[in-house]
Parts: structure tokens; C-alpha cells; sequence
């Protein structure tokens, strides 16, 4: 009789022997550190375990500035290239970006793949894109970023074309492609994102008449914000450990303590150093957090700096236009926080620590976020005649009243009400303020 656990394990050991072995290649430098240089090339390794690769080895060095023909130096190049032959490594992966001509200049000098890191960022986003849109992004971002890289007469050893990290996606191109065919491809997936965006709008001004604040999760990858969102709304998305594990947006309605509802909508994972290409290709996508009314910024607590995450997460936020709502920042995996951990918490005023796996935390999250929301919310002012009942009860329907009070023609009510709600009961409005006073 079979034994289950070792079949299992014999898959396991059969998968990874097809898995690609990977050289990481790290270059520090002028200020940089080399522990720096250590936690990038560690993130990097996670990265090409994501891709479906192995780590063989590790090979650094320190430069001033970057050699125009190869990045490292020429030795370093013929030292790279041992290791590889050693190792017998598939694919040489730089964790600093190359140029065009770096990266032709390496696999002529190696005989073998050379990569950089935003290679194997697209490399997984291609695998874990499964909307109409997701795919259409992933795919203009590795258009844009293999165009410039276009080479004829390329060997077929270097074309790239023999499967692992840098050559899957949809809509894959081969070195051999015309330039105008790719720029035509291109365009149509601008057009086709123009429309998908604009349905993107319309959706979004139809939760926007709903009355309902939005609220966006955003974090660094693997901070555990889908953990979170599944854990305040069950709402089923997938959760593994590993980076970029979800792509599209899912977005799903909250009450808070309150009472008041809320939309709150998950996003994609950010990183150090996320491909400009990634960014400018997912901005339809990204759009939810530049149009949002609260940031809940989750940050990995366990993390070796969670500080250096926060600042990765904030620069994109810039980029996009998000740099100035309201954040909320969550330190989550609090069972796991060291004492440096710890002592953010208590720096970042207003944040809170939370176990969104083990469920800890998750109350007083609500109420601070309940009290975030009031905070930032307009009151309104109306002036309501005794005799609208109707109105009175509409407003308490659709909106937080603050106070009520009797005057001389009617009942002067200050409430939190929407823009949407705002609008329809104009006419009663006296004032609006941002004080949540």
C-alpha cells in the first residue's frame, strides 16, 4: 500500500528538481551598507522562490558607480561566470536594474540569462494576474519594459524564450518580434485600459452616490493585508505567504462599531523599488487609493525594518497621487512584534498592533478607525421645519446625527452625512464643516 506522505514528498523533490538555479547578484553602492545590500539580496531570493526558482548563490561587490558596460566590473563579471559553471546556474539575477545594453553586454560575457529584479517582479505578476484587467496590465508593463531590449540575430540560447522567470506572461514576445508589431500591441492595451478604467470610474461614482466612505487597505507585500480584509469581512480572498500573492482588487462593505458602513477595498502589494512600468501600467487599479477617504496602512510588524517598509509604501503612494488621505497605520503579525516593533507602535501616533490570523486586536482597530472616520468627516448643519418629519428621518436614515436642538423655525440638526446625501437635502442646508466637533 502507497504511503501518502511519501508520494508527496517525492512530487516535491520531482517539482524542484525542474526549478530554475539562480546566481543573485548585489552591488552596494556609495553610501549603502553592505547589511543593505544583504536585506535586498533577501528579499530578491524570496522574490525568484515566488517565480518558481531556487537560490544557488550569492555574488557582491562595491563600486562607486556602476560600469557602463556591465554594471559589476570585469573581474567580477569572469568570477560570476565561474560560479555559474560551477553551479551550473540557469540565470544570473542583479537585484539594481540594468540597462538594455548591460543586460545584452552579461549574456554575451556569461552564456546564460541575465536578469534584474524588476524582470522577476513582472515575471510573477504575470503569474498571478487573472482579471481582464489584471492580465491587460501586467502584459503592457513587460511590453514596455522588452521594447528597448529588442536585439536581431540574438542566439537562441539567449533569447530568452526557453521558459522560467522572465518569460512567461501573456502575450509573450520573442526577441525576434518586429518593434512596429509590439508598438501596435501596445497601443491596443492602452485603449483597452482607457475603457476598462472608465467602467472602473462609473463603478466607483455608483459606490460614491451610495453614500458610503471608502476605505483602502494598502501595505507593503506580504504585510497581511488580505489576512486583514478577510478577517473584517470574510470576504474569501485568497491569503498565501508568499509575495504578490493577489493582484486585483476586492472590495467589500464594513460596519463599524458605530454603525456606520464603510467600503473597504484591498490592494496590491507594494515594494521597495516597484517598477516604474508596474506603476504607471496599474494606476487604473492603484486610482482606489488616490480616491479613497482613510489609508489603512498595514505594516508586517515581524518584519527586519518595518520602518524601511513604510517609507517604500508612502513613496509609492506619492507617485500615485495617494500621498495626501488620511492614513491609518496597522501593525499586524503583533504576535510575533520584537521589542523594536514594539516601540514603533508607540511612534507612529495612533497606530495600533493587531494579529489578523489570530483575530487579536481586532476590536480596538474597529473603534479606532470608527473614530478616524468621524474625525475626518464633514458635519452638516441643516435647518429642518417641524412639520418634515420625512427629512428628519432621512437624515438620522442616511448619516451620524451629532445634535439636535430646537429653533424658532424648525429643528437646527448637525449631522455627518455624505456628499451624496448632502446634495439631496440642499435646500435645509445651512452650513458644512471638516471639524468633527
Amino acid at each position: 500500500m502507497s504511503n501518502p506522505y511519501q508520494e508527496a514528498l517525492t512530487q516535491t523533490l520531482i517539482e524542484r528538481s525542474f526549478r530554475e538555479r539562480i546566481v543573485l547578484v548585489g552591488v552596494t553602492m556609495g553610501g549603502q551598507t553592505d547589511e543593505e545590500t544583504d536585506e535586498g539580496l533577501d528579499e530578491l531570493s524570496l522574490l525568484i522562490d515566488t517565480a518558481g526558482a531556487d537560490e544557488a548563490a550569492r555574488v557582491t561587490q562595491r563600486r562607486d558607480v556602476p560600469d557602463s558596460a556591465f554594471y559589476i566590473g570585469k573581474g567580477k563579471v569572469e568570477e560570476l561566470k565561474e560560479v555559474c559553471l560551477a553551479l551550473d546556474a540557469d540565470t544570473v539575477v542583479f537585484d539594481n536594474e540594468l540597462t538594455p545594453g548591460q543586460q545584452y553586454n552579461l549574456e554575451r560575457a556569461l552564456g546564460r540569462t541575465a536578469l534584474d529584479r524588476t524582470a522577476v517582479i513582472l515575471d510573477i505578476f504575470a503569474q498571478n494576474a487573472h482579471t481582464q484587467e489584471g492580465k491587460a496590465q501586467v502584459e503592457l508593463a513587460m511590453l514596455r519594459y522588452r521594447l528597448p531590449r529588442l536585439r536581431r540575430g540574438a542566439k537562441a540560447g539567449l533569447s530568452q524564450q526557453g521558459g522560467g522567470i522572465g518569460t512567461r506572461g501573456p502575450g509573450e514576445t520573442r526577441l525576434e518580434v518586429d518593434r512596429r508589431r509590439i508598438m501596435r500591441r501596445i497601443e491596443k492595451l492602452e485603449r483597452d485600459l482607457k475603457d476598462l478604467q472608465r467602467t472602473r470610474s462609473t463603478q466607483r461614482k455608483s459606490r460614491s452616490r451610495s453614500g458610503l466612505a471608502s476605505v483602502v487597505i494598502v501595505g507593503y507585500t506580504n504585510a497581511g493585508k488580505s489576512t486583514l480584509l478577510n478577517s473584517l469581512t470574510r470576504a474569501g480572498v485568497l491569503v498565501e505567504d508568499r509575495l504578490f500573492a493577489t493582484l486585483d482588487p476586492t472590495t467589500r462593505r464594513l460596519s463599524l462599531p458605530g454603525g456606520e458602513p464603510v467600503l473597504l477595498t484591498d490592494t496590491v502589494g507594494f515594494i521597495r523599488a516597484l517598477p516604474h512600468g508596474l506603476v504607471e501600467s496599474f494606476k487604473s487599479t492603484l486610482e482606489v487609493a488616490a480616491a479613497a477617504d482613510m489609508l489603512v496602512h498595514v505594516v508586517d510588524g515581524s518584519a527586519t525594518h518595518p520602518d524601511q517598509q513604510i517609507t517604500a509604501v508612502r513613496e509609492v503612494l506619492a507617485e500615485i497621487g495617494a500621498d495626501n488621505v488620511p492614513e491609518f497605520i496597522v501593525f499586524n503579525k503583533a504576535d510575533m512584534l520584537d521589542d523594536h516593533g514594539a516601540s514603533l507602535v508607540e511612534e507612529y501616533q495612533g497606530a495600533v498592533a493587531v494579529s489578523a490570523l489570530q483575530q487579536q486586536g481586532m476590536d480596538v482597530l474597529l473603534r479606532r478607525l470608527s473614530d478616524r472616520m468621524r474625525a475626518i468627516s464633514k458635519v452638516t448643519e441643516l435647518l429642518v421645519p417641524f412639520e418634515r418629519g420625512d427629512i428628519v428621518a432621512s437624515v438620522h436614515r442616511e448619516g451620524e446625527v451629532v445634535s439636535i436642538e430646537e429653533a424658532e423655525t424648525g429643528l437646527r440638526i448637525r449631522a455627518r452625512l455624505s456628499e451624496a446625501s448632502a446634495g439631496r437635502l440642499r435646500e435645509f442646508v445651512v452650513t458644512t464643516s471638516n471639524s468633527g466637533n
